[in-house]
C-alpha cells in the first residue's frame, strides 16, 4: 500500500483550499434552492403563510388536470421550433460559406461580429424595441405596411369595410412569430460561431482526399461535414432545447406580462411567474411547476442523446 508523502498531502490539502469557495457559493445560491424548491413543491405555503405543512403530491396532481400548464408547455415547444428550425439551417449554411476557403469571402470577421452582435443586447431591451417596433396604430412595422406598401387590416363594422393598421400583439400566429424571430435573432450568432468552430476542427486531410477522389463542394458538404458536425449539433440542439424550456423575458415584457393575447405566448417560466408572484402568489404550486419543468427537461434531452446514439449505432454498423 502506497502511502502518501508530505507534499503530496499539502498539495491536496491546497487544492481543497481553491476549490472551497466555489463549494460554497455553489451551496449557497444553487444547491440550496434547489433542494427548497423541491421540499416547497411538497407544501401548501402560499401568500403570507409562513407555515410549511406537508401535503404530499397535491401540487403535482394539480398539474396533471391545469390546462394553463398544459398550454404553456404547447406554447413552449412551438415557440422554440419555430425558432430553432431556422436558426440552426441559417447558421449552418452560413457556417459553411464562410469556411469554405475556395469561396475567398471577405470581410468574414464583420460578418462573424454582426451576426454576434444582438446576443449581446439585453433581454429586456430588445424586447422594448421590438414592442416599440410592432406597436399599434403607429409603429414603425405598421407604417411601413400601411403607407409604403398600402397593406391594411380590414374589418367589418356596422356593415361597412374599416380599414386600421396591425395589431399584431392581439394576433396569436403574429405574437408567436416575432416571439420566435427575437429569439432566432438573438442565437443565430451563437449558432453561428459554434458551428465554424465544429467546421474549422475537421482535419483538411479528408476535404483534400475528397479532392483526389474526384468529390465536388456538395459532395463534400454532405459526405465530411454534415457528418462529422453531429457531435457539435447535438451539443446545440440539447443547450438550445434546455434555452427554450426556460423562455422567459422576451414573451414576458412583449405583451402584458401574462403571455397575451389569450396566453398563447406564455411560456412555462411565465406561467411559474404568474403562479409564484402575481395573483394568489402560490409558492408550492409554482415551485411544482419548476419541478416539472426540470423533469420534462431531463427526459427531452436524455431521450435526444438516446436517438443520436442509436442512429450513429447503425450508421457504424451499416458502414461496416
Amino acid at each position: 500500500m502506497k502511502v502518501k508523502s508530505g507534499i503530496e498531502t499539502r498539495i491536496n490539502r491546497t487544492g481543497y483550499f481553491f476549490v472551497l469557495p466555489f463549494v460554497l457559493v455553489y451551496s449557497f445560491f444553487s444547491l440550496w434552492p434547489i433542494i427548497y424548491t423541491f421540499a416547497l413543491s411538497f407544501s401548501d405555503i402560499k401568500g403570507f403563510k409562513t407555515q410549511f405543512d406537508f401535503v404530499g403530491f397535491t401540487n403535482f396532481k394539480r398539474l396533471f388536470s391545469d390546462k394553463y400548464f398544459w398550454g404553456s408547455i404547447q406554447n413552449t415547444f412551438i415557440m422554440w421550433g419555430w425558432n430553432f428550425v431556422p436558426q440552426l439551417g441559417i447558421a449552418l449554411l452560413f457556417a459553411i460559406w464562410f469556411t469554405d476557403v475556395r469561396l475567398k469571402l471577405k470581410g468574414k470577421g464583420l460578418f462573424r461580429a454582426v451576426f454576434y452582435m444582438p446576443n449581446l443586447l439585453t433581454t429586456a431591451s430588445i424586447a422594448i424595441l421590438f414592442r416599440s417596433l410592432f406597436g399599434y396604430p403607429t409603429g414603425p412595422v405598421n407604417q411601413f405596411l400601411t403607407q409604403t406598401l398600402n397593406i391594411w387590416q380590414e374589418t367589418i363594422k356596422d356593415g361597412e369595410i374599416v380599414k386600421q393598421g396591425w395589431n399584431f400583439f392581439r394576433m396569436p400566429s403574429a405574437s408567436r412569430g416575432i416571439v420566435s424571430f427575437i429569439q432566432w435573432w438573438m442565437w443565430c450568432g451563437h449558432t453561428l460561431i459554434m458551428l465554424m468552430a465544429g467546421i474549422t476542427s475537421i482535419s483538411p486531410t479528408l476535404y483534400e482526399s475528397a479532392v483526389v477522389d474526384g468529390a465536388n463542394s456538395p459532395q463534400q458538404t454532405f459526405y465530411i461535414t454534415l457528418p462529422l458536425l453531429r457531435p457539435m449539433m447535438l451539443y446545440i440542439l440539447v443547450t438550445s432545447m434546455i434555452g427554450g424550456m426556460q423562455l422567459f423575458e422576451i414573451p414576458f415584457l412583449l405583451t402584458g406580462m401574462h403571455g397575451e393575447p389569450d396566453y398563447k405566448i406564455r411560456s412555462m417560466s411565465v406561467y411559474l411567474y404568474n403562479i409564484g408572484f402575481q395573483g394568489k402568489v402560490d409558492y408550492a404550486y409554482a415551485a411544482a411547476i419548476a419541478i416539472a419543468m426540470f423533469v420534462i427537461t431531463i427526459i427531452l434531452a436524455a431521450f435526444i442523446n438516446y436517438f443520436m446514439k442509436e442512429r450513429r449505432k447503425k450508421q457504424t454498423y451499416v458502414e461496416a
